[in-house]
């Protein structure tokens, strides 16, 4: 429904436009709005006439008029003057107020029926026939992005993705829950998924430049018919999760992308704890220090070259070497070994998963 505050900023508008008087009344006979103080029209007035056949009436020098919403009365208008245009100023006034109610209404359901879509609440001749009514392109390439932020923050950022993103492109911004903004984007049809990743890079740019608000950006596939929105709405679920439990240091996740954080992830936890119990036995390392930590994600991302590792860390040879012969005692494994390396590699991502489960029983 349109606000009052739209309705009181129309109205002031037409009256510094066209200097004529008008208020605006709802159907029990109270002020929405008003530019004149009036004792000559009653609530009893206004509910009689909001009843009456007619479209139109005149009391005095109130021309009283109906604002209508598919053959519906919502509002009563009352043009106050005595000129030759007080009528027409009115009309004009109808007419905006009921474009306006139209376009908050469309708003307002195209909002819901993105929500019914994304959570598979629709059959999919309802997709269609809706779709249609809401002047929807069906066969359109989109894709799903998910922006998560703080929830006393999700308004910030759903604000800056509507300065950002238009829906007179096919672009569509919603939201099904307190703390992710949902951002359907339409897409050309050379689009690839480069594309997509530029675009959620330049999201979480902008939000920290405009904002200062830091936030994970996940996307799913492009899907090319408007019933299929959904599955990329999981799939960019999925991503940010799995984003959030193996990639923490990424601020961007693509489903297309997980790689084997997509397969750990769909794993029951019983044959988690089978695996980690047969890898580490009574030593799983639950909590590896910063230091371990970063001397591990260097020497893989270096391809288990020390000389490299040691180089990139600022730590003489020697002393990577220390590190790595000391996490193989606790351990058992030794990282300098392809098969060690990717035993371990997959061994504390599926630490890193069990403990993402166990948070969520708390």
């Amino acid at each position: 429904m349109i606000s009052s505050q739209i309705i009181k900023t129309s109205i002031e508008e037409l009256k510094t436009i066209s200097k004529i008087d008008m208020a605006v009344w709802d159907l029990e006979g109270k002020i929405v709005v008003a530019t004149f103080e009036s004792e000559d029209i009653t609530p009893a007035l206004i509910t009689g006439f909001a009843e009456s056949p007619a479209d139109s009436q005149v009391i005095g020098v109130h021309h009283l008029m109906k604002v209508l919403d598919e053959d519906e009365v919502l509002f009563i208008l009352d043009a106050k003057g005595t000129s030759e245009d007080t009528y027409m100023i009115g009309k004009i006034a109808v007419c905006q107020l009921q474009n306006l109610i139209i376009a908050y209404k469309e708003r307002y359901d195209r909002n819901n029926f993105f929500q019914n879509l994304l959570l598979d609440n629709m059959l999919l001749v309802d997709i269609y026939n809706r779709a249609k009514k809401l002047h929807i392109e069906v066969a359109v390439p989109r894709a799903v992005f998910l922006i998560e932020t703080d929830k006393e923050k999700d308004s910030t950022a759903m604000e800056l993705l509507n300065g950002m993103f238009t829906s007179p492109v096919g672009d569509y911004i919603t939201s099904v829950d307190e703390s992710n903004v949902i951002l359907i984007k339409a897409l050309m049809p050379e689009d690839e998924y480069d594309r997509l990743d530029q675009i959620a890079h330049t999201i979480v740019d902008m939000m920290n430049m405009e904002a200062m608000l830091n936030v994970r950006v996940s996307y799913g596939t492009i899907v090319e018919e408007l019933k299929d929105v959904s599955k990329s709405y999981k799939e960019a679920k999925m991503a940010l999760d799995v984003g959030k439990i193996f990639y923490a240091e990424k601020k961007v996740t693509a489903y297309n992308t997980l790689g084997i954080g997509r397969l750990i992830y769909q794993l029951p936890i019983n044959l988690c704890k089978i695996f980690i119990d047969e890898i580490f036995g009574e030593n799983v390392p639950s909590e590896l220090d910063d230091e371990t930590l970063t001397t591990i994600n260097k020497f893989f991302e270096n391809n288990l070259n020390v000389s490299e590792t040691s180089r990139q860390l600022f730590v003489h040879r020697n002393t990577l070497v220390y590190r790595i012969e000391k996490l193989e005692k606790s351990t058992g494994l030794d990282i300098r070994t392809f098969d060690d390396a990717l035993t371990f590699k997959i061994a504390l991502m599926v630490v890193n998963y069990m403990k993402y489960l166990n948070s969520l029983d708390y």
